[in-house]
């Protein structure tokens, strides 16, 4: 076999890969769709589209676990793919927002101070590094604008630890977190998990009409992912209360 005639069925190989993960995330078996992503690694360790998905459904399968040592585990196995995938080209927008994503997960699943405030600025800083090569990234979008929300939600702890280590905190905080989140609910309009945050910002911000014409959207939306049954429940609960 020819190098070229090599190449190309390898190629065909990974794109049959990446398909059966693909249905495997259509069909909510996120472990196994986790599992293939791997097996692409294994081919080919520095393919960023793999190395990505594999942070996002890390962070995924790592939310629903009961245990916290479990969630931290999957967090820093995430920030690990992440890792590969900024190494792999440090100017990819998804290589950025996948270290945004991974390092705003494990600034929730870590218990020691300062490692949360260098996840905290971590999450921040590498979601506007994707920002600045793609305005339109979506997730990007979503992460800024719920980090800007969640300087405000911090409880008394870590916003000590913040404003020690971080010198302050931020001054624009619900006008930038909308801002950010209506951007990507124009770019990601099957995002659920951004409807909700946002719904939950423009209830915090005392604007209530916006929440509910946000929440009546979010329940109308398709399921496709395996977090969405249990968003779009937590939506209706909160619109019924709203309403």
């Amino acid at each position: 076999m020819t190098i070229f005639h090599s190449q190309l069925a390898h190629s065909q190989d990974i794109n049959v890969m990446f398909k059966e993960a693909d249905n495997l995330e259509i069909k909510l078996k996120e472990p196994e769709a986790l599992d293939k992503y791997k097996q692409i690694l294994v081919v080919e360790p520095n393919n960023i589209k793999a190395l990505v998905k594999a942070t996002e459904l890390s962070c995924a399968i790592g939310g629903r676990q009961t245990a916290k040592k479990d969630k931290h585990l999957y967090n820093q196995s995430a920030l690990a793919f992440a890792q590969r995938a900024l190494a792999a080209d440090e100017k990819n927008a998804d290589a950025n927002y996948a270290m945004a994503l991974a390092s705003g997960k494990l600034s929730e699943s870590e218990t020691e101070n300062k490692k949360i405030v260098a996840y905290i600025k971590d999450d921040k800083a590498y979601a506007e590094k994707a920002l600045a090569i793609n305005p339109n990234h979506g997730r990007a979008n979503f992460i800024l604008g719920k980090w800007y929300i969640d300087m405000v939600n911090l409880n008394s702890i870590r916003k000590n630890a913040v404003k020690l280590f971080y010198g302050g905190l931020p001054e624009e905080t619900a006008e930038s977190a909308i801002k950010y989140m209506e951007k990507c609910r124009t770019l990601e309009p099957y995002f659920m998990l951004n409807y909700l945050e946002l719904a939950k910002v423009y209830k915090q911000d005392n604007k209530p009409p916006k929440a509910i014409e946000v929440l009546q959207k979010l329940v109308k939306l398709p399921i496709r992912t395996a977090d969405d049954t249990a968003i779009k429940a937590e939506g209706q609960k909160m619109l019924d209360e709203m309403n």
